[in-house]
C-alpha cells in the first residue's frame, strides 16, 4: 500500500513503552504491532502524542523510529514524528530517513511566539532535511490562519494535513483553498472523526489501535460506507475509554491507553510526567468495566 493511500486509512498512534528504570523498551510494542496490522491497520505512527513524543529525548525519538521501522517490518508504511526546536526536528527528519521510515509527521510548534510566515520556514527546513520523504503536517491549533495552512501546504513534498482542531468549518475552508492532491487526515481520533469526514477529511488517527484495533477498524469501514449513523454507534461503544482519557486536561490521555494495556498484559510502563499516573481509582474502575464489558480483557 502506498503512503497516499495509507493515509486514508487509520494512523494508529503507538505509545512508547518504558521498562522499570524509565528507559525506552521498544520490544514490548511487538505484539501491540503484530495484532493492529493483522486487524488491517493501515499506517504505523512513532513518535506521535500518544507516544509521548514530548517527554522524550532525541536520542530516544530517534531510536524508537529505528526500532519501530523494524518491528514493523515493510508490512505498512510507517510514519515518523518529529518536531521541537527546528534543529532537533531537522535530525529527527534525517534518522527517519536513514531508519526505513516511509514519512514524517511533523509536530506543530508550540512555540508561544511561533509567527505564522516562520512556521512555514521551519516546515521547509524539515522537508529539506528529510532527504526526500513526503510531509504529513500535523496541525492541532488553526489559528495561523488558512493563508498559512496553504502556504504550509505548498511546500515541496508536503501530502497532507493532520488536522487536530475540533473545528469542521475551518477545515472545509482549509481544503477550499489548497491544492485538491493535499490528503486531509482527521486528527482527533474516532470521536471526531464522523464530523470532519462530513467536510472532506478521509482516515483518521488513532490510539485505541493500541489495545482494540478492530473497533477502529469497523469505525473506519463504515465511515468509508457513507454509514454515519453505524460509525456513530459504534464510536459510542469506545466513548467511555475517550472520556477516561480526556480528563484532567488530556492529561490521562496516554495514562488511560497504557492502563489499559497493563490490564491486558501487555505491559507498556508507565507514562512520564507530565502526564498523569497512574489512574485514579474512580478511573481505573471506569476502564475496568469497559474493558471488561467489551471483553477486551480475553485478547
Amino acid at each position: 500500500m502506498t503512503l497516499q493511500a495509507a493515509l486514508t486509512g487509520i494512523s494508529g498512534i503507538l505509545v512508547t513503552p518504558f521498562d522499570g528504570d524509565d528507559r525506552i523498551a521498544p520490544a514490548r510494542l511487538a505484539p501491540i504491532i503484530d495484532r493492529a496490522l493483522s486487524a488491517g491497520l493501515h499506517i504505523p505512527v512513532v513518535n506521535g502524542n500518544t507516544g509521548e513524543f514530548y517527554s522524550l529525548t532525541v536520542d530516544e525519538a530517534q531510536a524508537m523510529c529505528a526500532e519501530v521501522c523494524q518491528l514493523v517490518a515493510g508490512r505498512a508504511p510507517v510514519l515518523a514524528g518529529v518536531g521541537r526546536s527546528v534543529g532537533d526536528a531537522c535530525r529527527l527528519a534525517g534518522a527517519a530517513a536513514t531508519a526505513g521510515a516511509s514519512g514524517l509527521m511533523v509536530h506543530q510548534p508550540p512555540d508561544p511566539f511561533a509567527a505564522p510566515r516562520g512556521v512555514v520556514e521551519y516546515m521547509r527546513r524539515v522537508a529539506d532535511a528529510g532527504g526526500g520523504l513526503p510531509l504529513m503536517l500535523y496541525l492541532r491549533n488553526d489559528a495561523i490562519g488558512t493563508a498559512a495552512i496553504a502556504d504550509l501546504c505548498a511546500i515541496p513534498g508536503v501530502i497532507g494535513v493532520k488536522w487536530a482542531t475540533p473545528n469542521p468549518l475551518k477545515l472545509a475552508e482549509a481544503i477550499a483553498a489548497c491544492d485538491p492532491r493535499i490528503i486531509w487526515v482527521g486528527g482527533l481520533a474516532e470521536v471526531w472523526a464522523p464530523a470532519l469526514y462530513a467536510v472532506g477529511a478521509r482516515g483518521f488517527t488513532s490510539g485505541l489501535i493500541n489495545i482494540w484495533p478492530d473497533r477502529s477498524l469497523a469505525i473506519h469501514a463504515a465511515l468509508e460506507g457513507g454509514d454515519y449513523a453505524g460509525g456513530r454507534a459504534l464510536i459510542a461503544g469506545m466513548a467511555a475509554f475517550e472520556e477516561i482519557r480526556a480528563q484532567e486536561l488530556n492529561g490521562t490521555n496516554v495514562t488511560g491507553v497504557k492502563a489499559a494495556l497493563q490490564a491486558m498484559n501487555r505491559d507498556c510502563g508507565p507514562t512520564r510526567p507530565p502526564a498523569a499516573w497512574p489512574l485514579t481509582d474512580m478511573q481505573q474502575q471506569r476502564l475496568s468495566d469497559f474493558l471488561s464489558r467489551n471483553q477486551l480483557l480475553q485478547n
